[in-house]
């Protein structure tokens, strides 16, 4: 049972307002960590720049990357009127960052997009001595963990109903390939020393603090 992507009520992705599900419930995780670091955010798959508007109080410059002209169209909307915020519409693999690096790089619900090797080594690569990597990523249905969903959708589903949970509309939706267990032993290749963990919105949770 993974529901996470499948949507009972749809915010158009013009609409800027400020909304919840089981994607931005991450968002206070997120924004602690870069609080923390108080740094350069990039936000990799950054949707309508959600995080982004939400992490301008503690973060210095904020990046967003995502290969959707309609989603970068939205974020631009939504930032337009602050100045430390770049927002780039291209492939965060293939994309040619030069000499930035980046205290915290985020990926919410954008990892399973790509080639997860290929795109958590490029991350590493960005992140700075001391720096984070933030990964709330979406994993295939399996069990033990599709039990643990099934006890849990009771849960789940109040809190969708408490928080009138919505998705933006016209949004990139594809299939995680990859198990709970394969994403994990995916993440420990290519970041030694995660903290790993499965949350409550049928998500698991990276940390990550680059060691160098």
């Amino acid at each position: 049972m993974n529901t996470g992507d499948t949507a009972r009520r749809r915010t158009p992705i013009i609409d800027l307002v400020d909304y919840w599900n089981h994607n931005t419930a991450s968002h206070g995780w997120i924004a602690s960590i870069v609080a923390r670091r108080r740094g350069d955010l990039l936000d990799v798959g950054c949707g309508d720049g959600l995080l982004l508007q939400r992490c301008l109080p503690v973060a210095s410059t904020l990046t967003g990357i995502d290969p959707d002209p309609a989603a970068i169209s939205a974020a631009t909307a939504r930032l337009a009127s602050d100045p430390k915020t770049t927002l780039i519409s291209a492939d965060f693999i293939t994309h040619a960052f030069g000499d930035a690096r980046f205290d915290v790089i985020t990926f919410v619900a954008s990892l399973h997009h790509m080639d997860t090797a290929v795109a958590l080594d490029k991350a590493r690569q960005l992140t700075r001595p001391g720096g984070v990597i933030a990964v709330v990523g979406l994993s295939r249905p399996t069990w033990p963990w599709l039990l643990l969903d099934i006890v849990r959708w009771p849960v789940v589903r109040l809190s969708g109903v408490l928080h009138h949970e919505s998705w933006p509309d016209n949004i990139a939706v594809t299939d995680p390939a990859e198990s709970l267990t394969e994403a994990r032993a995916l993440i420990d290749a290519a970041l030694p020393g995660a903290r790993f963990r499965y949350g409550m919105y049928f998500r698991y949770l990276v940390e990550w603090v680059n060691p160098e």
